[in-house]
C-alpha cells in the first residue's frame, strides 16, 4: 500500500477477470486534513492507486499505469459522510499489457469511471 493506512478492504471477491471490492476510507489520515480542510474530499490520484493496487492483489502482478484514455469523476467521495466505497474492476490481458475498466460507487451514487492501461512489470510470488 503506497498511503499507509488511507483505507483498508473490507471485502475482495475476485473471479476470473473481475473484482468487486469494498473499502473503508479512514476518514481521519493526514491526506484529508490538506485535501480540504474542514470539507474532506478523496484526492483523485489516489483512488487511481487504490484502483492499481486492487488490480494488482487480483492479478498477482507489480503494475505501472501507462494510459488513462477514460477518467470521469462523477460525484464527490467525502471519507467522513461516504467512507464504504464499492469497486468494480473488469480485466483483459493483451501481452504485457493489463486492461482495466472500473466503476466506483458509494451507496447508489456513481462517483468515478475509469478505463486504463497498466504495464506488467513483473508476477509477485
Amino acid at each position: 500500500m503506497l498511503i499507509e493506512g488511507l483505507y483498508s478492504v473490507v471485502d475482495f471477491e475476485h473471479e476470473d477477470l473481475s473484482v468487486l471490492a469494498t473499502i473503508k476510507l479512514n476518514a481521519a489520515h493526514d491526506v484529508f486534513k490538506g485535501h480540504f480542510p474542514g470539507n474532506p474530499v478523496m484526492p483523485g490520484v489516489c483512488m487511481i492507486q487504490i484502483i492499481k493496487e486492487l488490480a494488482e492483489k487480483a492479478t498477482s502482478k507489480s503494475l505501472f499505469l501507462s494510459v488513462a484514455t477514460n477518467v470521469k469523476f462523477m460525484a464527490i467521495i467525502n471519507p467522513e459522510k461516504n467512507d464504504l466505497i464499492q469497486l468494480q474492476l473488469n480485466f483483459s490481458e493483451e501481452g504485457d499489457i493489463l486492461k482495466v475498466k472500473n466503476t466506483t460507487t458509494f451507496d447508489d451514487t456513481l462517483a468515478l469511471k475509469l478505463s486504463a492501461k497498466f504495464k506488467v512489470l513483473e508476477t509477485v510470488q
